[in-house]
């Protein structure tokens, strides 16, 4: 890839976790513990259906209609299954818990994926990837209160598992998406549509046995509660996992984990400029300590993916894993 390229790659994956850090604001104002499963629903049926929709309207154009390949929906319901249970401990953690702790622990992510890329390849990265990642973490502790932990609530313990369960899915979306010279190439509008649909079938049969129905819970919506929701569904939803789905297979699991990361360092300036919290001397050490971390690690990891061309990261770069939807 060019160094244009690679900036390109970045720049949408930190765009999609400055989304997803708004989400911790967003969901407080949408969600609670009663309405998780009817907000996922409702949130996942709708992502489905626009993503569906416009991918419908691509191929058609494209000349590439016709129905899904079995393998396509065969790897779509696997991540959709993983992206679900991601997404239902991370709402159902959220309500239970401080959105501050949560985004210090979902952060986790940035090291539980290279430690599960390395079991599952055998292609360790440097231990100072692990050592910039523990600074990127070190610098998120300081954000959420001077590294200091509160005893550990059954929401900590919900967001910790979709923080392992998130670099799960990264690393099996590689994996079931990595190119094939014998077959043809699958497209992630497919995929990230299938995904999508999976999610909102389990959530919406979880959510008729449990919880606030779907009906229910949106008629209490108004305007402000309404944008909200659309916001979720359009910007990150739809727009974050077609291109996390865009972007894993031109780079590796661990640098998408990286950069997705900063996630909570999003999520804080989000609370300091919208919501007006309050960031101390500890706080402002906490965001250079996380730039400077993902800095780091990008750097080190992108050398060592150059210089180990027969390694699991280089083999990301090839351009035929997946073939992306033509969307424009």
């Amino acid at each position: 890839m060019t160094t244009l390229s690679r900036l390109r790659v970045d720049l949408l994956l930190l765009v999609v976790a400055a989304s997803w850090g708004s989400t911790y604001l967003a969901t407080k104002q949408l969600v609670t513990p009663s309405s998780v499963l009817a907000l996922l629903a409702a949130r996942m049926l709708l992502a489905a259906v626009i993503m569906g929709g416009t991918v419908a309207v691509a191929r058609r154009r494209s000349r590439s209609g016709g129905r899904p390949a079995r393998r396509e929906v065969r790897v779509g319901v696997i991540l959709g299954v993983l992206l679900a249970a991601v997404f239902a401990c991370e709402t159902f953690g959220v309500a239970h818990t401080s959105a501050t702790n949560a985004g210090l622990i979902i952060s986790l992510t940035v090291v539980f994926t290279p430690i599960l890329e390395s079991i599952v390849t055998g292609c360790r990265l440097p231990g100072s990837f692990f050592v910039a990642a523990l600074v990127a973490v070190a610098g998120v502790a300081l954000l959420a209160g001077v590294g200091a932990f509160q005893t550990p609530s059954v929401g900590d313990v919900l967001i910790l598992a979709a923080a392992v369960i998130r670099a799960v899915h990264v690393v099996t979306m590689h994996g079931l998406t990595e190119g094939d010279p014998g077959r043809a190439p699958l497209d992630s509008g497919v995929l990230t549509t299938v995904q999508l649909g999976t999610c909102a079938v389990l959530f919406c049969v979880a959510s008729s046995v449990s919880g606030q129905s779907v009906p229910s819970y949106v008629a209490g919506f108004g305007v402000a509660q309404w944008l909200l929701f659309g916001y979720l569904v359009v910007v990150c939803t739809v727009f974050a996992f077609f291109v996390q789905m865009w972007a894993v297979r031109r780079t590796s699991p661990a640098r998408v984990s990286l950069l997705l990361g900063t996630e909570p360092l999003w999520a804080t300036a989000i609370g300091v400029g919208i919501a007006q919290e309050g960031l101390d001397l500890a706080g402002w050490c906490g965001v250079l300590l996380v730039l400077a971390g993902t800095f780091w690690g990008r750097r080190i990891e992108q050398r060592h993916r150059e210089g180990h061309d027969g390694g699991f990261s280089a083999r990301s770069e090839r351009p035929d894993a997946v073939e992306p939807s033509r969307l424009s």
